[in-house]
């Protein structure tokens, strides 16, 4: 099937799930169908993924604006008025023509989420991406909140930029509940969540950390991406003050006897925005898929 690289089938033979993948993998699809237009349409986030043209760092970043600002414009076409701040990392790489992105709105209020990957194109108000790959994910790991507020006249940070974690910024982590995760391959990027309990991400050091990884879709992007090509970009959000925080540096997938896998992200460089975002969501009720602490 051309929706899996060696990758992907690597870790899909490894586990054992390749006829599930193929089974889940026909879902995938090139079009935005009507639903999903109407669901873009509803969201006041979008995180975008990709590699920085001038570096190669991986980064995944988020854009805000009201409901509408982004929309399907095409049967393949997905519209993005605005962009990010002159100091995010992947300015540059959403100015270029055919800069292999991969995006993720996810709605809190529903727990629903749709992934669209493809190609740039910069516009006079924003940006377009041709989709190579359009699809939905189940509402697992993913926290409902059920609503939020827009800040006006909000004085955005001064963005700090370190080669390793802080404690404070260590705390943070290790007391979410959801990140994105871009990865890449030389096709495409792919943007996707990450949701448990607070504690399912462990600091094991100011340059590194790491997660289980719970039973998804067998489909196997993420870590077949990882297992062709180690970068890795992370997006935290602080739900309740607008602070983001973005972490890239190479990922490793490891496998343990019982079948579980653990990554571990070795960091390269960190940048925290404070009220990067005018978005204020209310308390979580966290997931039922949400497995236990511990492993």
């Amino acid at each position: 099937m051309g929706v899996y690289h060696a990758g992907s089938r690597a870790v899909q033979e490894r586990v054992g799930v390749r006829e599930r993948a193929d089974h889940v993998g026909a879902s995938i699809g090139e079009g935005i169908k009507p639903i999903a237009a109407a669901f873009l349409e509803a969201q006041p986030l979008l995180t975008v993924g990709a590699a920085d043209p001038s570096t190669g760092a991986v980064w995944a970043s988020p854009l805000t604006g009201p409901p509408g600002f982004v929309r399907a414009t095409g049967p393949r076409q997905m519209s993005v008025t605005g962009g990010v701040p002159a100091s995010d990392p992947l300015t540059a790489a959403l100015a270029e023509e055919g800069t292999l992105v991969g995006t993720i709105a996810l709605d809190p209020r529903t727990r629903r989420r749709m992934r669209l990957n493809g190609r740039l194109r910069p516009t006079e108000r924003g940006f377009a991406v041709t989709a190579d790959r359009v699809f939905a994910n189940c509402p697992k790991y993913l926290q409902r909140r059920e609503s939020y507020e827009v800040v006006a006249g909000r004085a955005v940070g001064v963005p700090r930029r370190e080669r390793q974690l802080s404690s404070a910024q260590a705390e943070f982590i290790a007391t979410s509940d959801t990140f994105f995760l871009t990865t890449v391959h030389p096709d495409g990027a792919d943007t996707s969540h990450r949701g448990g309990n607070p504690g399912f991400v462990r600091v094991a050091s100011p340059g590194e950390l790491s997660w289980r990884d719970y039973p998804g879709n067998s489909m196997f992007l993420t870590l077949g991406n990882l297992a062709a090509d180690p970068r890795a970009g992370l997006l935290l959000l602080d739900w309740t003050t607008g602070t983001t925080l973005q972490l890239t540096g190479e990922a490793r997938t490891e496998f343990d006897a019982a079948g579980g896998r653990r990554v571990r992200l070795a960091i390269r460089e960190v940048i925290e925005t404070p009220e990067a975002l005018p978005l204020r969501w209310s308390p979580p009720a966290y997931s039922p898929a949400n497995p236990p602490l511990g492993g």
